[in-house]
C-alpha cells in the first residue's frame, strides 16, 4: 500500500483501504462503470488509482484485475438485459444513459459490421469500452457469449493499465 497517499486519508478512509472492504468496494465501483453509471470518474484512472493506494504487489495486482474483470462484465450484463427489455427508444429517453442517438448509432453499425468479436474490442479501446453492450443486447445476443467477450476485452483494456502502472512506477522510482 502507498502509505504516504494513505497518510493523508481520514482514519475512517484508511481503515476501509487496510480491509476486506476494499476489494467489495472496488467491485461496486466496477459494477457502476461497467453498466454506464460512473460519469465522474474516468474508467481508465481506477485500477492504476486502485494500484497507487493498495499497492502494486502481485498479491495486490491479481485480486484486483480480477474484481475489476468481473465488476465491470456484471455492469455491462445489466445493461445488456436493459437494451435487450427495455430497448433503444426507452435507454435514450434515461438521463443516465448519456449516449447520444448519433453516437449509438455509429456503435450499432460496428455492432452490425463485425458482430460478437466487436464487443471484445471495443472494450479493449480507450473511450469505446461499453459501448457495444447496448447494440448487442438490442441485437439479443446470446448472454453467455457476451459475457465471454465483454470479460476478455475488459482483462486486456485493465490488464494494459496495470501493465502501464506498474512500469511507470518502476520507471520513476
Amino acid at each position: 500500500m502507498n502509505e504516504g497517499i494513505v497518510a493523508e486519508m481520514p482514519a475512517w478512509l484508511q481503515s476501509l483501504l487496510h480491509s476486506d472492504w476494499a476489494l467489495v468496494v472496488l467491485f461496486g465501483v466496477f459494477v457502476l462503470e461497467g453498466a454506464m453509471l460512473m460519469y465522474f470518474v474516468p474508467s481508465e484512472l481506477i485500477v492504476p488509482g486502485s494500484l497507487a493506494l493498495l499497492g502494486h504487489s502481485l498479491e495486490t495486482l491479481l485480486p484486483v484485475l480480477g474484481v475489476a474483470v468481473l465488476g465491470a462484465t456484471v455492469g455491462q450484463l445489466a445493461l445488456f438485459f436493459v437494451a435487450e427489455r427495455a430497448g433503444r427508444e426507452y435507454l435514450l429517453q434515461k438521463r443516465w444513459f448519456r449516449v447520444s442517438e448519433d453516437a449509438l448509432t455509429r456503435f450499432d453499425g460496428w455492432f452490425d459490421r463485425w458482430g460478437a468479436p466487436a464487443v471484445a474490442g471495443s472494450n479493449a479501446m480507450l473511450f469505446t469500452r461499453g459501448m457495444l453492450t447496448v447494440p448487442a443486447g438490442l441485437a439479443k445476443m446470446d448472454p453467455k457469449r457476451f459475457v465471454a467477450l465483454s470479460a476478455l476485452g475488459t482483462l486486456v483494456f485493465e490488464s494494459a493499465l496495470a501493465g502501464l502502472y506498474v512500469f511507470g512506477v518502476d520507471l520513476l522510482w
